[in-house]
């Protein structure tokens, strides 16, 4: 069982600062009142007593504190091999290696938390578990189940200054992840793209001959899986869809210096 050692016993420490506090309060008291400062007076022991009583005091309180503490540790472990064997090795084995501190009160609330079914022995929220398999979509039969939405951004209309939505996407169809960015672009460069705010892939703006939409995907992506991206994004809107592969900055500099 991990468990941390509590602190030995040790007498109370009788020091000046302790008797120049307590000195103080008296005088606190007397001051409260003054017209009955000589009754108050009358009334309050000396520094030598009230160390004297703190001395006995703190004797009692550390052993009633220890008591207490070691009641909570026979009442954690009556709990603990109340378990199934199985349960009770496992229970053994993640509390050596949880963030909990090792005190009777978090090894109780350890237990609790099992037995309420917040925490699960076999899978704690400390340790990282990767998932077995990824989330593929082979066949899939529209745009929205191959793709999920992730985000969306404000980016530039190339020559047009007013700024349209991006749409971001994400999806795996077999050959690893793959990222989309979706924009809608005019057919005429000189046209208005305020429009354009708010837009969404596969009917937004459905039947506007005057624009196209262009999706840029980033990722291992075939030429096969390109084409799939593209039939399913025209599938689901009647404006033209181009899809390309993103071209890096460092292909395009390679490029620029062969």
């Amino acid at each position: 069982m991990r468990f941390h050692r509590g602190h030995r016993p040790e007498p109370y420490g009788d020091t000046s600062r302790k008797r120049a506090a307590f000195l103080r309060k008296q005088r606190l008291e007397r001051e409260a009142l003054p017209l009955f400062a000589a009754d108050i007076a009358a009334g309050q022991h000396s520094v030598d007593q009230e160390m004297a009583r703190r001395a006995i005091w703190w004797d009692e309180a550390e052993r009633e504190r220890r008591s207490r503490r070691a009641a909570w540790w026979r009442k954690g472990r009556a709990r603990l091999f109340a378990l199934p064997d199985p349960l009770r090795q496992r229970v053994r084995e993640i509390w050596r290696t949880c963030p909990y501190p090792a005190d009777p009160a978090s090894f109780a609330d350890f237990l609790h938390q099992i037995a309420v079914g917040k925490l699960d022995p076999y899978r704690p929220p400390w340790v990282f578990h990767q998932e077995r398999a990824a989330r593929i979509t082979r066949n899939p039969a529209t745009f929205a189940d191959a793709f999920r939405q992730i985000g969306k951004r404000k980016a530039g209309g190339g020559q047009n200054p007013t700024e349209a939505d991006e749409l971001l996407f994400c999806g795996n169809l077999g050959s690893g992840i793959l990222f989309l960015a979706s924009q809608i672009r005019p057919i005429d460069p000189g046209e208005s793209l305020h429009i354009l705010n708010g837009h969404r892939l596969g009917g937004g703006y459905v039947g506007r001959a005057s624009h196209w939409v262009e999706i840029e995907v980033r990722g291992a992506c075939s030429d096969a899986d390109l084409a799939l991206i593209e039939r399913l994004a025209q599938a689901g809107d009647t404006r033209p869809v181009v899809v390309r592969r993103m071209v890096s900055s460092a292909a395009i500099t390679g490029k620029a210096q062969s």
